[in-house]
Order: structure tokens, then C-alpha cells, then sequence
């Protein structure tokens, strides 16, 4: 009698950096006799973009290269090896599926181009499993309330809230046999190899933290249980200087370190067993605005990226080279922009007050087009999130989900209001 042929399947990580709350990687556990871990760091994303930016700059890659070590040795610890590799997509991933006879790949479910371009590397005779896994509202459950994502924020977060259940998280999977494990190992790259050289976290910068599921987690128990800082994330999310202002939590979200319902059921938990106010609240209120714009860029597809965005006309937008190296470099004529531009380029972070003020800054005073401020947030953000990126911008050029589209914000009355004391701007401009 023939034995049965057991069965081998990878789980493609892409954005989902994780073990708790993984359901690709529960599926493939559950549903296969050998589980192996994938994932491919692209040469092309740290490559130019169309406006002369690398794809991804230093502070970026060197988070993304921290959570790729965390994740191999949380997965480790489960007894499943995590191949790494550095090199085109298709001949990497064709390369393990022979190797190792592959029959399924369990990914995340993604939409934009790059990601579905990807797709199309897997062999027609290999099964691809894919999962949405970056929501906390499920695209199921939002489908089935609307056939249109509204314009309007306020719509969505109403019905959303009243409607619909955010699904409890899954487990982290059990240890499995050790025989699960490869014989290969493989290392994480250096930065030397993406191309960077070492460097340190500037001592002023306001996000000092690693990346990784391990040091996500940390800080969301840090930023709620310990500190309670959440308590009171409504009054000071606002703020400018320092780490306890604003959660933080972006970056281990937007690569999927932590999942946006872990995040949700740890608000839960606080307002259980802490408290709960209007902070914990808005703090829910932030993650709806993420799922928002994730279902705003599925619906409009490429108009998500279209120089006249999703809502505009042909606006005549300028590309002077002159003006947008000012605001770059932070050279403007406004001390408040060039603050905010310089915290960027030497950290890779910036508050949300600030971005949205140098968004409406570059499109509403300077004409620059839109575009070439999102592609050079895409470079230097350690939180970039190619939807709530997008999304932003769109809604700070006026050509996206703001119901009041000429909005434009006075730096001058902004560094008034939420630096009074110039602390911000000193910190940035003096040296």
C-alpha cells in the first residue's frame, strides 16, 4: 500500500510579519504536514522611483530588516524555518517551490499593482491560499454594508460601529515537531547589503524603537498598562516632541507586526480592566481611519494614484524642482514646515500634526504635485502604509476623502496653537 503523500506548504510573508494573528500561517499549520516560512526582500524597492527617490530610505529598511529577525526567531521557536531571500521575486520563489516541493502558498491578500504584480510569479500549478489579515472590520462584513465605500469618513465609522463585530484574534500556533525545520538556514541581511551604511537613531528623534512582533507588543502594553499613557492620547495626540505623545503603534501596523485587531483588543482589555474614556475611544477612532482608506484604495484601484486622485479635476500641478527642494531640505519661508521636514529627513518619523500640515503646505501653497510628496513620504517613513500614505495625501491635496477640499492650514496659526513655546521648532532648526 502507498504511503500518503504528505503535504508542503510555504507561508509567504508580505506585510504580516507576525505569528499572533496570522491566519495565513494558522491555515497552513492546520491544513499541511510541513510548514515553511518565506520571505523576499526586493532589490527594485530600494531602487529610484519615478520623482528620484529610493523606494525605501535607510530608516525604513533597517526596521523592516529588525522585524524579519524577530519573525525568524518567533517562528523558530515553533519550529518552522523562515527562508530568507535578496534577489528577484520570481526566480527566488520558484526556486524554493522546486526545491522543496511546494503544493500550496498561504499569503495575505493584497490589491494595489506592486503587490498583485507579484502574484503573478507563483506557478499556475502551485495553490495560492490568500487571506485578508490586515483589517480590523472585515472586507466580508463591509461588503455586505456597502456596495460603495462613502466618500465621508464620519458614514463609514457610523455604520461600521453599529453594525458590524471585529473578529477575536487567533493564538499564536503550538510548537510543532522539531523534523518540521529545514536543514537550511538563513541569515537577515545587513543594511550594507540594501545598500545603506550603519547608522544611529538620532538622540532627539521621537521613535527610538526597534522593529519587530516582539517589540510591537511591548510597546502596546508600555503605551496602555504601564504608563496609561492612553488615557490621555486624546489631549496630546496633537503633540510634537518626544515618544509617549502619540502611541507609536503605526510602524509595527503598517508591516504587520502587530495586527489592527491585537491593537483593538488590547483597547478592549484597558477599558475592561483600567478604564475608558474619550482617549481609549479615539484611539479605535484611528484605526477605523486605517481600514478606511485600505477599502477607499481597493474601490478606486489606480485612481488611488492618479494625478488627479479620486475626486480632483486637472488641476494644472507644478513639478519646479527649485521649490520642492526647499521644502524638502526644510528651507520654506515657514519655520514650522521646515521643523517638521528636518525631524523627517533625520529620523524618519513625523507627527500627525505635522504631516498634515506639510501635505497641505506642498499642494495648497507651493502647487507641487501631490504625488511627489507621497513618493517621498513612501522613502523616509518608518510607518509608511501604502494606503493610509495615499490616502492621506489625497485628503491634504483635496482631491481624496475631505468633505471641505480647499482646507488650507496657516503654519504660522498651527506653530501658535500646538508649539507656543517654539520647542519644536528650536529642537530641529537650532543645529
Amino acid at each position: 500500500m502507498m504511503s500518503k503523500k504528505k503535504v508542503t506548504s510555504l507561508v509567504w510573508f508580505r506585510n504580516n510579519l507576525r505569528v499572533l494573528d496570522n491566519i495565513s500561517l494558522t491555515k497552513s499549520i492546520e491544513e499541511s504536514d510541513k510548514t515553511i516560512g518565506f520571505i523576499n526582500i526586493d532589490p527594485n524597492d530600494f531602487k529610484e522611483t519615478n520623482f528620484g527617490f529610493k523606494k525605501t530610505e535607510k530608516f525604513r529598511a533597517k526596521f523592516l530588516l529588525e522585524s524579519i529577525s524577530d519573525l525568524k526567531k518567533n517562528l523558530e521557536k515553533l519550529n518552522i524555518s523562515l527562508i530568507i531571500t535578496h534577489n528577484d521575486l520570481g526566480s527566488s520563489i520558484k526556486n524554493v517551490i522546486n526545491k522543496y516541493q511546494i503544493e500550496n502558498i498561504y499569503t495575505q491578500r493584497e490589491w494595489t499593482r506592486d503587490e498583485i504584480i507579484q502574484e503573478k510569479n507563483i506557478p499556475n500549478d502551485v495553490n495560492l491560499i490568500r487571506d485578508f489579515d490586515q483589517f480590523m472590520y472585515s472586507p466580508n462584513e463591509v461588503g455586505e454594508i456597502y456596495d460603495n465605500i462613502p466618500r465621508g469618513f464620519s458614514n463609514f465609522r457610523k455604520k461600521c460601529e453599529k453594525l458590524l463585530t471585529i473578529k477575536d484574534i487567533l493564538p499564536s500556533p503550538k510548537q510543532l515537531n522539531i523534523d518540521n525545520q529545514i536543514d537550511e538556514v538563513f541569515d537577515v541581511p545587513s543594511l550594507s547589503d540594501l545598500g545603506f551604511e550603519d547608522f544611529e537613531v538620532h538622540e532627539k528623534s521621537a521613535f527610538k524603537f526597534s522593529g519587530g512582533e516582539n517589540s510591537g507588543i511591548n510597546r502596546v502594553k508600555e503605551y496602555f498598562f504601564q504608563s496609561k499613557n492612553i488615557s490621555k492620547y486624546k489631549l496630546t495626540r496633537n503633540g510634537l516632541l518626544g515618544e509617549n505623545y502619540s502611541s507609536k503603534i503605526s510602524s509595527w501596523l503598517s508591516i504587520g507586526c502587530v495586527s489592527a485587531k491585537y491593537v483593538y483588543s488590547q483597547i478592549k482589555l484597558y477599558e475592561k480592566t483600567v478604564e475608558k474614556n474619550d482617549s481609549t475611544y479615539w484611539l479605535f477612532f484611528e484605526l477605523i481611519w486605517r481600514d478606511f482608506f485600505k477599502y477607499v484604495s481597493m474601490q478606486h484601484k489606480n485612481k488611488f494614484f492618479s494625478v488627479n486622485g479620486i475626486y480632483g479635476n486637472d488641476k494644472k500641478w507644478s513639478t519646479d524642482n527649485n521649490i520642492l527642494n526647499k521644502w524638502i531640505n526644510g528651507e520654506t519661508k515657514d519655520p514650522f514646515i521646515n521643523a517638521n521636514m528636518k525631524e523627517l529627513s533625520l529620523t524618519g518619523f513625523m507627527s500627525n500634526r505635522g504631516r498634515q500640515n506639510v501635505a497641505n503646505y506642498l499642494t495648497k501653497e507651493l502647487n507641487i504635485d501631490w504625488r511627489i510628496g507621497a513618493e517621498y513620504f513612501e522613502a523616509l517613513l518608518i510607518d509608511y502604509d501604502v494606503h493610509s500614505n495615499y490616502g492621506n495625501w489625497l485628503y491634504n491635496a483635496g482631491i481624496g476623502n475631505d468633505s471641505m477640499p480647499f482646507r488650507k492650514f496657516n503654519p504660522k496659526l498651527q506653530s501658535e496653537r500646538y508649539d507656543p513655546n517654539k520647542k519644536f521648532e528650536q529642537t530641529w532648526l537650532n543645529g
